[in-house]
């Protein structure tokens, strides 16, 4: 498996893979029992589960960017703070700030902790 990969260079491996859509990429940087906790409903989703959320958001939006506000090593892995900016398909822009601590071992995120509101992006849904 060779040496372990630089946890800020596998965040930003996430990020562009959910920026270019890229599921499979996605899934990639995921450890197979990764754990995805989001505070706006207060549940753990698995790696299935995870990936039918993003899968969700892409199908709703035609275009993603990440703007990273703070991306720094914690203790075994990794701060960000980011605006997710979107566009619908219907054309409408949204723009979501939220907070990721992300757990890594090794060359994979075993655990995400998401603090967001979806109030944004259910507001250009409707």
């Amino acid at each position: 498996m060779g040496p372990s990969q630089n946890p800020l260079d596998l965040v930003a491996r996430l990020m562009t893979a959910i920026e270019d859509g890229d599921l499979a990429g996605v899934r990639s940087v995921y450890a197979p029992d990764v754990v995805v906790w989001a505070g706006f409903d207060d549940r753990e989703r698995n790696i299935d589960s995870s990936l039918a959320v993003l899968e969700w958001l892409l199908r709703v939006t035609t275009q993603r960017r990440y703007e990273i506000v703070r991306r720094i090593e914690i203790d075994a892995g990794v701060l960000q703070q980011h605006v997710l900016h979107a566009t619908t398909r219907a054309g409408k822009t949204f723009s979501m700030p939220a907070c990721l601590v992300i757990r890594i071992d090794g060359n994979h995120i075993t655990r995400v902790d998401e603090y967001l509101d979806p109030a944004p992006v259910a507001a250009a849904l409707t």
